[in-house]
């Protein structure tokens, strides 16, 4: 039977807030849940953050400040020196106090980027996976993680789950050192499920965030717990 332990990839549960937004920042990682913050140049541009070198320095800084332990930054560019410029470029933020990771696309240009820039000593997320096939290739060339995107494997009408647990398996049964961050997740009962089945790193937004906070039960226990605190503060 084969060992299914991952070799020199830290154990335990790692959580990300998968955001662009100050507010989603400034509500959640303060609470000591989140390993970190990942981000994109799409979720910059809905959030109304400029996809500048100067401002993923601000951002870097900011979530550094609230308490996230790592950032998550994607490369741009048209052509493999442009992408590896910006990378290289990123991966300096480390000197701010946060672990970078560079996240880049896993096409054919992107393994060429993220091969260059692992050489050099960055971080690598290979992001934007849809396939077993990719998961392999960036577990080949050692990348800190694969990032598939559970949602849009759904929407395309994909078994996404399936797909994802095939991806976790070939991880863990080659002893990769690679983990499987899984993105793009819509629902906290994604998150609990896949969980359950043994994957450990994830990130989500805020809504994803809120509702895995969120228990009607536990607000009322809370409450019961005040009142009977005042109740006996008051003799």
């Amino acid at each position: 039977m084969p060992d299914k332990s991952r070799k020199d990839s830290p154990a335990g549960l790692r959580l990300f807030l998968d955001s662009a937004v100050e507010a989603d920042w400034e509500h959640f990682l303060p609470l000591g849940v989140f390993h970190g913050v990942t981000t994109n140049p799409l979720l910059l541009q809905r959030a109304g953050q400029p996809c500048t070198l100067a401002n993923l320095e601000r951002i870097a800084a900011r979530v550094c400040d609230l308490g996230a332990r790592e950032i998550q930054m994607q490369v741009w560019g048209e052509s493999v020196g442009e992408m590896f410029h910006c990378g290289s470029r990123l991966a300096l933020l480390h000197g701010l106090g946060i672990e970078v990771v560079v996240k880049v696309p896993a096409t054919k240009t992107g393994y060429q980027v993220a091969r260059r820039l692992a050489a050099a000593g960055t971080r690598i997320t290979m992001t934007a996976v849809f396939t077993p096939g990719q998961v392999m290739l960036a577990a080949g060339f050692g990348a800190d993680y694969a990032a598939p995107y559970l949602g849009r494997l759904i929407d395309a009408r994909k078994p996404g789950r399936d797909l994802v647990l095939a991806m976790d398996d070939i991880l863990k049964f080659t002893g990769s050192r690679t983990r499987l961050l899984v993105a793009s997740l819509r629902k906290g009962a994604q998150v609990v499920d896949l969980a359950q089945q043994g994957l450990d790193t994830f990130t989500f937004g805020a809504k994803v965030a809120e509702e895995l906070f969120s228990s009607k039960l536990t607000t009322k226990a809370a409450a019961q717990f005040e009142d009977a605190a005042r109740a006996m503060s008051d003799r």
